[in-house]
């Protein structure tokens, strides 16, 4: 090499593919970029993941633990490290076979860069002239980029941020200057988009073999800095990513015999794409809307979220796979239910879910910080009771039950031992494989933030760690709608019963008893639901008579089955007790761009179930074709009639659309305080009584006044800084 030798880094974060990736491409066609050698990189983010385990024999890590500020949870748990490490490889050996490669590094990811750039000005024969990544719109992606960008300024070396390009529809073709005019409500944005069908760019190929510019030779890239050591080999990297994670809970649920993994994939760009023929050759993605609700198996929705977390797949070429199915172009999907017949509700549904992926995103983009306040994006700090915390200096002095208690309870959530059969069968089944079905997430999310009244962020914190298909935006965006905090219209009035929705979506309990395996033989389902409903000879039976679950449930629903089905899709009666609505419909799209929701019988009988794709109903924080819609499909999501509290949930249902905050109730304020890698978050006191479902005035011009939408306007690549 000369000393003219200019080396383009290209660091990598959630851009892990060859194909459809915007810098290989340029890199690969351009015939003036000036560069004479590419160096792509990736580093597992300190903050982000727990890099201890690559520690030296006897050093000390300069970095704090990579941990969650209100949980103190593991920022990255086992399962998506393991992922993404398979992701990182794949990735390698892609590149590997264009003649290229990947460097591995762990650290702050401006440490590394720092370090990348003194090392490579010390060599004669080659010199550092420019650091390429792509964007990313959340706080601390974006200080990382911010970091970037002032370590290259330092040196005098270019850093150029390239728009990230995975996303469904481009952010240049949205019709948006800027994210702030980004409509509150999704349906009005949705309007803006359509039809769905016509609106991706074309995916762009891969690279052609040699194409690239070559790596440095290898004698010249600097090494691992600091105390840490990365070693060559896959089985290493998984082992020393995996080594710290290994107290999440003491005495942890074990694996129950013949209980599968909804989620048995292995990461990167080949399994994304092996994933994707998959669900076209079996005719998958034309049942999709059917069957998107489900619980079991690995079918029943599209499972491409954790693939297009990482970048291993773009949405635009899950899309242009979908044209050609439908289109009839591709003889490798003859004979697949749905093949050149057109677009379909399943096809629909997918693009549907996409588009709310870009959505949320897009609100992380809008409103900054505020992804991770406890008051949510709306910061309504008159909304309904203050939430219980389990740190005493962020709970009221009067708090019922007291954060010591509030700690308790979340070891039980977190160990699925509440009592709730859906809600307990999620968390162990989340726990043991790292995922869980969309259905199962809403209901999750609405028990502890709705039923339980704890703090929403313990949960958005614990799926961080757990899921494997875990995505900033998604993630917290859809547990803050949950919890009524976000950008859902009908904020705190909507209410999940996890009893209901178990005789919705697991009527005889099978999936529940196979993440359960205490009680498979419980023969009656409201027992599997919800054990202490369990007659006593059949609890001493079953040897469940002194479990924790009947004997000090969390929570306890009356719920009984003698009442006609409103809808030929469900095969049992069921009625409510108490003087609550009647079964409500699921809502059909309002007129004005939002979204009617299902009510008492009267507004139930309106109501359009033809149409379960609504995501801000929903979406889940696998957002992606499996997003947490609360779909309508006739189900009525307020808790019905009456119910009886355990004494850890002293108030009752008092019916109609409210929903009661523990008597006596006060909360407390959360105070500001310094947080690493996420800046302040702002907690306030919920005080008012605001129970009735209204719109929250600060959505509702979006929720009835759509904005214009003029020609295509470019949105812009932000320059470095603190885009709020």
């Amino acid at each position: 090499m000369s000393a003219s030798n200019k080396i383009i880094v290209y660091l990598l974060r959630r851009d892990l593919r060859a194909t459809d990736n915007p810098i290989l491409h340029y890199l690969a066609t351009s015939s003036d970029h000036g560069f004479t050698h590419l160096l792509p990189i990736y580093v597992f983010p300190s903050r982000q993941v727990e890099v201890s385990g690559f520690l030296r024999s006897g050093q000390e890590s300069p970095y704090p633990p990579a941990r969650s500020l209100v949980g103190g949870y593991w920022r990255c748990g086992p399962h998506r490290a393991k992922f993404t490490a398979q992701t990182v490889w794949d990735l390698r050996n892609n590149l590997q076979k264009l003649e290229s490669g990947l460097v591995v590094r762990v650290g702050e990811i401006r440490d590394v860069v720092e370090h990348l750039i003194c090392d490579l000005e010390k060599s004669e024969s080659s010199k550092p002239a420019a650091v390429w990544m792509t964007e990313e719109v959340s706080w601390e992606e974006k200080q990382e980029q911010d970091e970037v960008a002032a370590v290259c300024s330092d040196h005098a070396v270019e850093f150029k941020l390239w728009p990230d390009e995975k996303y469904y529809v481009d952010d240049r073709d949205t019709g948006l200057s800027s994210p702030k005019d980004l409509p509150d409500v999704f349906t009005t944005y949705r309007k803006s988009q359509e039809p769905l069908r016509d609106r991706p760019r074309t995916a762009l190929p891969a690279p052609d073999r040699s194409a690239l510019p070559p790596l440095p030779p290898i004698d010249t890239i600097p090494k691992q800095h600091g105390p840490f050591d990365v070693p060559d080999s896959y089985e290493e990297i998984e082992a020393n990513l995996l080594k710290p994670l290994d107290d999440i809970l003491a005495d942890p649920p074990s694996f129950p015999d013949g209980a599968e993994s909804a989620h048995p994939f292995k990461g990167g760009e080949g399994p994304a794409q092996d994933r994707l023929q998959h669900l076209l050759k079996s005719g998958a993605v034309t049942s999709y809307k059917a069957t998107r609700n489900g619980l079991l198996g690995a079918d029943f929705s599209t499972k491409f979220s954790a693939f297009l977390s990482l970048g291993s797949i773009s949405a635009r070429q899950i899309h242009e796979a979908l044209l050609k199915f439908e289109d009839g172009q591709d003889a490798a999907y003859e004979g697949a239910e749905g093949y050149g017949g057109g677009e379909n509700e399943g096809t629909k549904g997918i693009r549907f879910e996409l588009l709310w992926r870009d959505y949320m995103r897009l609100c992380t983009s809008k409103f900054g910080r505020r992804l991770f306040s406890l008051s949510g994006f709306t910061q309504d700090k008159k909304y309904g009771s203050k939430w219980k915390s389990a740190e005493k200096k962020m709970a009221s002095t009067n708090q019922t039950p007291s954060p010591v208690e509030v700690a308790k309870l979340l070891d039980r959530f977190h160990r699925g031992n509440t009592g709730m059969g859906l809600i307990d069968a999620s968390q162990r089944e989340l726990f043991l494989t790292g995922y869980t079905s969309n259905r199962a997430r809403q209901n999750v999310a609405s028990f502890l933030a709705k039923h339980l009244g704890i703090d929403w962020r313990y949960g958005a914190e614990w799926y961080e760690m757990m899921l494997v298909d875990y995505d900033v935006s998604s993630n917290w965006a859809n547990w803050q709608y949950v919890a009524g905090v976000g950008n859902d219209p009908r904020g705190d009035a909507r209410i999940f019963n996890p009893v209901k929705q178990a005789f919705d979506y697991d009527k005889e309990g099978t999936y529940v008893r196979s993440w359960m395996p205490e009680l498979k033989d419980l023969e009656k389902p409201e027992n599997v639901f919800q054990v202490w409903t369990t007659s006593p000879e059949d609890l001493e039976r079953t040897g469940l008579a002194d479990n924790i679950m009947v004997t000090d449930p969390l929570k306890r629903i009356d719920f009984k089955l003698d009442r006609k089905p409103r809808s030929s899709r469900r095969s049992f009666p069921r009625k409510r007790g108490g003087q609550g609505r009647g079964g409500g419909g699921g809502g059909r799209r309002g007129a004005n761009g939002g979204r009617s929701h299902g009510g008492g019988s009267k507004q139930g009988a309106n109501r359009d179930h033809s149409s379960s794709e609504a995501s801000p109903s929903g979406s889940g924080s696998h957002a992606t074709p499996d997003h947490w819609d609360h779909h309508k499909n006739g189900k009525n999501y307020t808790t019905q009639g009456r119910q009886n509290m355990s004494p850890h949930d002293k108030h009752h249902y008092p019916g109609r659309q409210m929903y009661a905050p523990p008597h006596g109730f006060q909360g407390g304020w959360y105070p500001e305080q310094f947080m690493r890698g996420r800046g302040g978050h702002y907690g306030y006191s919920r005080g008012g009584d605001r129970r009735w479902y209204v719109p929250r005035p600060q959505f509702r011009e979006g929720y009835h006044h759509p904005p214009p939408f003029g020609p295509v306007t470019t949105y812009p690549i932000m320059p470095p800084g603190p885009h709020q």
